[in-house]
C-alpha cells in the first residue's frame, strides 16, 4: 500500500539517479504557450477518488483547449519514486505529473533544479489563498530542498490525516460513548478492557505504532514543536515533553491492555483486517483506509478526531509538479488549476477522498461529509502536523524498531527515546550542516 508513510526513503537511490543529469531550464517554446500537446502522468487507479476526479479534469481541460492533445500515462508509483530524476530530465518526460511530497522526493528534485518554480503562478491563480499554511508546507521548499519555506515547487489538491475509526456496533453493545477528551477516551478503553476486549488494534511491524506515538505526543504539542521537529527550526529534546509524554503514555496504554503485546509483530494490513472483521473496537490510522472500510466493512462504523488534540498527523496529498524540462508549462498550469476547481474537489469528496478546497455541503454522503469537515477543521486551525518519520531519511525503520520494543516490553520508554533521538540528530546535521 503506497500510502504507508515511507516518505523519506530511497534518498540515496534518487540522488544516485540524479548525479548524471544536470539541472535544466524550460523547454522549447519558453512557457509552452504555443504547445499543442500536454503530457500528463499520475499513478492513481482509475476507480480511486483522485483517479475519477482527474479523469474529469482531463476532459474539462480538453474542452477548454481545443486543438491540444492530452497524452496521459498511468505509471507505477515505484517507477516514478525510484527514477524521477532521470525521467523528468529526459526529452520523453511529462509536462506535469503527480509526485511524492517531502524532503527526500520533491525537495530533492527541487534542490537539483529539476522542477519548475511555481511561485508566480501560485500567486496569480490564487493557490496561495486556497491552501492553508500547513498544506502549503509540502508545496514549498528551500534551496536545500527542505519543506516549509522558499518557493512553490508543487501543488496538492487532496489531503490525508490520521483519525480514530470505531466500530459503532461494539460501542453500542458495551455502552461506550464517542469520546471528545483524552479522559473520556481512556475511560472508554477501560470499559472495553473490563469486558475482556482489547480496545485498539495495532501494528508494531509497520507505520501504525509510530503514528500512535506521534498522536499521543501531539496531545502536548504546539506549532513551534512541530516546526522544530519537522523543519529543524530549533533543537528537539527527546527526553522532554511532548515526545516523553508520547512514549510514556504509549507504554502505559500497553501496560493497561489498551494495545495487545502480540501486536508488535503485526503489519498494517493485519490491523486493518482486524477492524474489517468486526473484532476491533478502534484503530488509530489514516484516511487512506477510508474507501476500503467503506466497501469491505459489514458493520456500522464511523470516525472521530483523536480526542483533545489540536494537532493531528496528516498533510497534503502528493503534488502536481511541472518538470523544468516541460515544453508545455502554460498548459500544465491550466491543468493544475482545474484540479482545484469546486467541481473537481467535490468529485474527490463524493468518491471517498479528502479534497483540500471543497465545500462540504456539496458532499452528498453524510459519512464522506464528516470526513471532509474534520479535515477542514484541522486545516483551518493549521493543525496538520505531518508524520513522525518525515524529518530525516531512514527514520521510518528507526521508529518501527523502537516502538516494537515498547510494545513487546523489551525496551523502556527512555530507551526507546534514546534509540530514536540519535538517528534524528544525525540526519538533521547531515541535511542542515549544523
Amino acid at each position: 500500500m503506497r500510502r504507508i508513510r515511507k516518505l523519506v526513503v530511497a534518498v540515496a537511490l534518487a540522488a544516485t539517479a540524479a548525479t548524471t543529469v544536470a539541472a535544466c531550464g524550460g523547454g522549447e517554446g519558453g512557457d509552452g504557450s504555443d504547445a499543442k500537446t500536454l503530457k500528463l502522468w499520475h499513478y492513481e487507479s482509475a476507480n480511486s477518488a483522485m483517479g475519477i476526479a482527474w479523469d474529469r479534469a482531463i476532459q474539462i481541460f480538453k474542452d477548454e483547449h481545443p486543438g491540444v492533445e492530452v497524452q496521459f500515462e498511468r505509471k507505477a508509483f515505484e517507477q516514478i519514486q525510484q527514477n524521477a530524476g532521470m525521467i523528468i530530465n529526459s526529452s520523453e518526460g511529462p509536462d506535469v505529473m503527480e509526485y511524492n511530497k517531502g524532503n527526500a522526493t520533491a525537495g530533492l528534485l527541487s534542490s537539483q533544479g529539476l522542477l519548475t518554480d511555481l511561485s508566480e503562478e501560485a500567486t496569480k491563480r490564487g493557490w496561495d489563498k486556497a491552501l492553508s499554511p500547513s498544506l502549503q508546507t509540502t508545496a514549498r521548499y528551500s534551496d536545500k530542498g527542505v519543506m516549509g519555506s522558499g518557493n512553490w515547487y508543487g501543488v496538492p489538491n487532496y489531503g490525508e490525516y490520521v483519525m480514530v475509526y470505531y466500530n459503532k456496533d461494539l460501542f453500542d453493545r458495551y455502552g461506550v460513548k464517542v469520546p471528545t477528551t483524552m479522559a473520556e477516551f481512556t475511560a472508554a478503553m477501560d470499559t472495553f478492557v473490563g469486558k475482556g476486549v482489547t480496545p485498539l488494534a495495532e501494528a508494531g511491524a509497520e507505520y501504525p505504532a509510530g503514528q500512535l506515538f506521534y498522536q499521543l505526543a501531539l496531545a502536548k504539542a504546539d506549532r513551534q514543536f512541530v516546526n522544530n521537529y519537522q523543519l529543524y527550526q530549533n533543537p528537539v529534546d527527546f527526553h522532554a515533553d511532548p515526545l516523553k509524554y508520547g512514549a510514556d503514555t504509549f507504554a502505559d496504554w500497553v501496560r493497561k491492555g489498551y494495545v495487545a503485546k502480540d501486536s508488535a509483530s503485526l503489519k498494517a494490513e493485519d490491523m486493518g483486517t482486524a477492524f474489517i472483521s468486526g473484532k476491533a473496537p478502534m484503530i488509530v490510522s489514516g484516511s487512506w483506509w477510508y474507501g476500503r472500510f467503506k466497501s469491505e466493512a459489514k458493520f456500522n462504523w464511523d470516525t472521530f478526531l483523536f480526542p483533545g488534540n489540536t494537532f493531528q498527523a496528516g498533510s497534503s496529498g502528493n503534488l502536481w509538479v511541472v518538470p523544468a524540462n516541460s515544453k508545455a508549462k502554460s498548459l500544465a498550469y491550466d491543468f493544475v488549476d482545474i484540479t482545484l476547481r469546486p467541481e473537481i474537489q467535490a468529485l474527490i469528496g463524493n468518491n471517498g477522498g479528502v479534497p483540500v478546497a471543497a465545500d462540504a455541503s456539496k458532499i452528498t454522503d453524510p459519512k464522506d461529509r464528516k470526513l471532509i469537515e474534520n479535515f477542514n477543521t484541522i486545516s483551518q486551525q493549521d493543525g496538520l502536523a505531518f508524520y513522525p518519520d518525515w524529518p530525516v531519511p531512514g527514520y521510518y525503520d528507526v521508529l518501527v524498531s523502537g516502538f516494537q520494543g515498547l510494545i513487546n516490553g523489551s525496551k523502556t520508554p527512555d530507551q526507546v527515546l534514546d534509540t530514536i533521538a540519535k538517528p534524528y540528530a544525525d540526519g538533521v546535521k547531515e541535511i542542515t550542516g549544523k
